[in-house]
């Protein structure tokens, strides 16, 4: 049951995380890879290298700066 103060919080606030996700991101991976791990719950590992099960709404998190550059840089080359 929630007490009023975290009742107040809600009401305030329009995106409600969860505990630790202030400091999470969005990450790169393989389609494949993000479409296997919806299915067997098993880790994936993100152009950056972190290994997670993807489980909230990425759109929820900022863009991981790493994913980002290692993602432009390939792009950048291929289009060379």
């Amino acid at each position: 049951m929630m007490e009023s103060t975290e009742a107040t919080q809600e009401v305030e606030s329009e995106i409600l995380l969860d505990e630790g996700d202030h400091d999470r991101f969005s990450h790169y991976a393989r389609k494949a890879d993000i479409v296997e791990s919806a299915v067997t719950g098993k880790p994936i590992v993100a152009l950056c290298g972190k290994v997670w099960v993807p489980d909230r709404n990425p759109d929820r998190f900022p863009l991981c700066p790493r994913c980002k550059d290692l993602y432009e840089q390939k792009k950048s080359r291929e289009n060379k």
